[in-house]
């Protein structure tokens, strides 16, 4: 039996030879399209998130957590027994985590986070879900708080839940951060693009298997971004997260870390979240509270790959850290010094407000 003919797209643009003319039209090319680039990643455009506008590329930015929840990984969640700032009931249970919440808030502000990411369900491996009526009761009534007392500070909501994120949204949040953006229902774009606000598409799985793992999240999050578009959120309004703990073995996130700079490919600010998380904990054997200089080396690292964001539990070591490493990395010179020839002559901290505000 004779096989098939394979049916091949017609070419388009061909720039024909012209041998008679010599050198490089001699032979035959392709042209670029009408508005189309050089297919490399511009640098992506600024984003205005709540009241700030961040210029990305001119420093990273750092986003302060806020759990409130029962049950984080590393002890932070303003629910658990105990939990700093709170007074704790007679079950043990904090029975002022709104209050707690604004106090972290302002404490990490004032020690430089560009933003806040609220969440109201831990996404550790191995989690307890919880409903999306009970985890609207946890962080709108933070969100609406923060928001008064941080009028001028953008505000995140870590969710997975179209509903959760809605309200979050009316409460006074500016960004939707998805933990699971690479799921195939778009419903929690929808949200975003309803909204008008921006979205961060993590990566994740529900498995830790892979062939090829930074082609696969890559591949994962392209896929993710088209589905996003096409619910309606604008392309500009797009950040990515490679997922560092997310359906990823410890070995994975190592590989993910040395290979960071991959992630910018997508053309898309990317942010990092690898904050005390269980890797640095089995690379060291350290428990969560112990993992603070090992974060700080992935914040570091995440400096060097041009990262735009990391989201950390530990501001200001973080930022000094993101200072340091983007005065190396980013060119910035410290104001008053004699600079060497051929130096950039920027006179702005990384880690000052900037553009951003």
């Amino acid at each position: 039996m004779p096989l098939p003919e394979r049916s091949l797209p017609v070419e388009r643009g061909v720039v024909p030879a012209v041998p008679g003319a010599g050198g490089g039209a001699a032979t035959p090319s392709f042209a670029l399209p009408t508005g189309s680039g050089s297919g490399l990643p511009a640098v992506p455009a600024p984003l205005r998130i709540g009241s700030r506008t961040f210029t990305w590329g001119e420093r990273t930015f750092v986003m302060g957590i806020v759990n409130v929840t029962p049950d984080s990984f590393s002890g932070d969640g303003l629910l658990a027994a105990g939990a700093a700032g709170s007074r704790a009931g007679a079950s043990g249970a904090t029975t002022n985590p709104v209050g707690a919440a604004v106090a972290l808030g302002r404490a990490m502000v004032a020690d430089g986070a560009d933003l806040l990411d609220v969440g109201g369900e831990s996404s550790r491996p191995g989690h307890a879900a919880v409903p999306a009526g009970e985890e609207i009761g946890r962080v709108v009534p933070v969100i609406r708080a923060l928001r008064a007392a941080l009028p001028d500070t953008p505000l995140s909501v870590d969710t997975t839940k179209p509903a959760v994120a809605a309200a979050a949204l009316e409460a006074g949040a500016d960004l939707v951060n998805d933990v699971w953006g690479v799921a195939l229902n778009d419903s929690l774009a929808r949200v975003a693009a309803e909204h008008g606000v921006p979205l961060v598409l993590m990566h994740n799985r529900a498995e830790a298997r892979y062939r090829s793992l930074v082609a696969e999240v890559l591949a994962d999050l392209e896929q993710a971004i088209e589905r996003a578009l096409a619910a309606g959120v604008a392309w500009d309004a797009l950040l990515v997260d490679p997922g560092f703990g997310f359906g990823k073995a410890p070995a994975h996130n190592l590989v993910l870390l040395r290979e960071l700079a991959a992630i910018r490919l997508l053309g898309r600010p990317v942010l990092l979240g690898t904050s005390r998380k269980s890797t640095l904990g089995r690379v060291l054997d350290l428990p969560p509270g112990e993992r603070l200089e090992a974060t700080l080396a992935t914040t570091a690292l995440a400096v060097a790959a041009g990262i735009d964001m990391v989201r950390v539990h530990d501001v200001r070591e973080n930022v000094r850290v993101a200072r340091m490493a983007d005065a190396v990395v980013r060119g910035w010179e410290p104001p008053g010094d004699d600079h060497p020839p051929g130096a950039s002559g920027r006179q702005a901290a990384p880690g000052d407000p900037g553009p951003a505000r």
